[in-house]
């Protein structure tokens, strides 16, 4: 534990090393004024813009009554810079005023002692301050390691997505945000052969941890099921059936996800699609017509079981279809109908996607929100190009 003495007094600064000594705490700096104090700390007062790092001192002891800069406007001053917040401050007075020691605990110090100086009263202050600073780092220690495990686990999430698509039928793409650095949205695709495309995009209840977490379990089973059952119905009751397999006792929570899963066929031009409690997607075909990929069931893991059809439609020549969450919608205030309206017009036109546009429009800061929900879109194009076999 090191410990910095600040005093005017050389007295005082002897008298405070020796109690100290005779306790054990004997690695002690001392410092006669403020700005010498700043120097420990490495704080510049003449450059402002170079910040300290972190310090080696564990407390400080600091006199309130100093000529040039008292204790209370060091102790504001410290409080300035990140890396010295956290430092225990105890300051040392002679004042009895309780507006001054109001002030001081105001400006951040922690606890005073009174002079003349009380070693049984000092040492209690001092350990106390001691221990809380050990509590504080450790729990910023933790923190730290959160936050890392939880960047690593981001990138691990973000690796099960997708890749882009740009076959001569067919082209796929997603711009993607998570509002916090784990997300509750998914989506993926995979190609079934004979010009076929399955693909996903699921939103689960709620965020962070264990929404994750859900989400990492549905992408662990989705290749093998979509690869096994195909069809649009049997894809989304298995996943209903494996998501009702992960028992959870006690949950005060049930977790379910919507979701929309479709199989686009470019060689016979069709789209076979189940919509399990998600937003519409969103099909613009010639002309500007636009056809909504309605709600068919329930969402995923509501129910033990869930009864669904899969719904078909055709199309001619080129078109896209847009798949999205609802944090995408609440871009735009109204009510729900008045927020598809608006994609409707913002997102028809031209058949290929424009990211940068996509992104100016609904990921880039700045967008009004009730709350922040992770955002999605997926853009599918349909093309005239020749099937590949």
């Amino acid at each position: 534990m090191k410990i910095l003495i600040v005093d005017d007094n050389p007295t005082n600064i002897i008298i405070i090393r020796e109690i100290l000594k005779k306790e054990n705490y004997r690695n002690t700096i001392a410092a006669s004024s403020a700005a010498e104090m700043f120097q420990q700390l490495g704080i510049q007062e003449d450059n402002a813009e170079l910040m300290p790092g972190s310090s080696d001192i564990d407390l400080i002891l600091l006199d309130m009554m100093m000529p040039e800069m008292d204790g209370i406007t060091a102790c504001r001053v410290i409080q300035q810079y990140e890396g010295l917040k956290d430092i225990p401050i105890i300051m040392v007075t002679a004042v009895g005023d309780s507006k001054k020691l109001a002030e001081a605990l105001d400006a951040g110090a922690v606890d005073y002692v009174t002079k003349p100086i009380n070693k049984v009263e000092l040492m209690a202050r001092i350990r106390l301050a001691l221990r809380l600073k050990q509590e504080k780092d450790w729990h910023k220690e933790r923190d730290q390691r959160i936050q890392e495990e939880l960047k690593l686990a981001a990138l691990v999430q973000n690796a099960v997505l997708s890749s882009a698509i740009d076959d001569p039928q067919f082209e796929i793409d997603a711009l993607y945000k998570p509002s916090f650095e784990l997300a509750g949205d998914l989506y993926s695709w995979y190609p079934l052969g004979e010009g076929r495309y399955g693909i996903i995009l699921l939103d689960m209840m709620g965020h962070g941890i264990s929404s994750s977490l859900f989400c990492m379990f549905i992408a662990s089973v989705l290749k093998d099921t979509v690869s096994t059952y195909v069809e649009p119905e049997k894809v989304v009751q298995e996943l209903n059936r494996r998501f009702n397999q992960l028992h959870i006792e006690n949950q005060l929570v049930q977790y379910y996800f919507t979701a929309i899963y479709l199989v686009v066929d470019t060689k016979h031009k069709k789209i076979d699609y189940v919509n399990a409690g998600h937003p519409p997607a969103l099909f613009f075909q010639k002309e500007g017509e636009v056809t909504r990929l309605e709600t068919v069931c329930p969402p995923v893991g509501l129910f033990d079981k869930i009864e669904t059809t899969t719904h078909t439609i055709t199309y001619e020549g080129e078109g896209h279809i847009v798949l999205y969450t609802d944090g995408l919608m609440e871009v735009m205030e109204g009510t729900q109908e008045e927020q598809i309206e608006f994609l409707e017009q913002t997102l028809s036109g031209s058949h290929m996607l424009d990211k940068d546009m996509m992104q100016r429009l609904f990921f880039d800061e700045g967008h009004p929100q009730e709350r922040e929900d992770d955002k999605c879109l997926v853009w599918i194009t349909l093309k005239e190009g020749e099937v590949s076999e």
